[in-house]
């Protein structure tokens, strides 16, 4: 391997993880209240709003249904409008994010309708507040189901920002594909594939770990 290649490599490497922290960070930061609003406003929630529900539900299975690299290419003229390019880490880290948000929102809506229904109910014949009951019940009981899906969702992530490298968004896949595909290289593609299951590995390690203490602390 060249030193011009092993430099590119490192760069490929710093370029996937920022993508996919970045996207990361906006999943769950809107992933999880949206999560929220989808268990709260269904039939029975604290909150019930058919409409509001129906109609964000709509939207989330439409985003989920479409596959990324449509969506990749979908989401381009809003990507320029953005970040004012469409090529690059930055770019890929909007279509990365549109297709994680509603992604995690579903996974994290199921752990939180697992919640025990008799806690709510106690929550509320206490008198607690509905605001208190979405801190101190949902999200306290539903938090290592949650984190669980956010690895799931990270692991997904990884693999759409390998994707992403198709229509030169760096990163790995991006990599692979000038150096690999294109010039017939298998032992770029051996080494970005080794790479990508390494950091997938280590990613699921650590989610798990997580997820194994929160649940002995509750």
């Amino acid at each position: 391997m060249s030193d011009l290649w092993l430099s590119e490599l490192a760069d490929a490497i710093r370029d996937t993880i920022v993508m996919v922290g970045v996207s990361a960070f906006f999943a769950a930061l809107v992933g999880i209240p949206l999560a929220l609003v989808l268990v709260t406003t269904t039939r029975g929630g604290i909150f019930e709003k058919r409409v509001v529900n129906s109609t964000l539900g709509a939207l989330v299975n439409a985003f989920r249904s479409t596959p990324f690299i449509i969506l990749l290419v979908a989401l381009l003229p809003l990507t320029r409008l953005l970040i004012g390019t469409t090529i690059g880490v930055w770019a890929a880290i909007v279509p990365l994010s549109i297709a994680a948000i509603p992604f995690f929102a579903r996974v994290a809506e199921v752990s939180l309708r697992e919640v025990d229904r008799g806690l709510i109910e106690a929550a509320q014949a206490m008198g607690a507040q509905r605001r208190h009951i979405i801190w101190h019940v949902l999200l306290p009981e539903a938090l290592p189901g949650i984190l669980g899906g956010f690895t799931i969702t990270v692991v997904a992530m990884i693999g759409s920002s390998a994707m992403a490298g198709a229509v030169g968004a760096g990163g790995l896949g991006d990599l692979a594909i000038r150096y690999g595909y294109q010039r017939f290289d298998t032992t770029v593609m051996v080494t970005v594939i080794v790479l990508l299951i390494g950091i997938v590995t280590v990613v699921q390690f650590v989610g798990d770990r997580f997820v194994r203490r929160l649940a002995q602390r509750a």
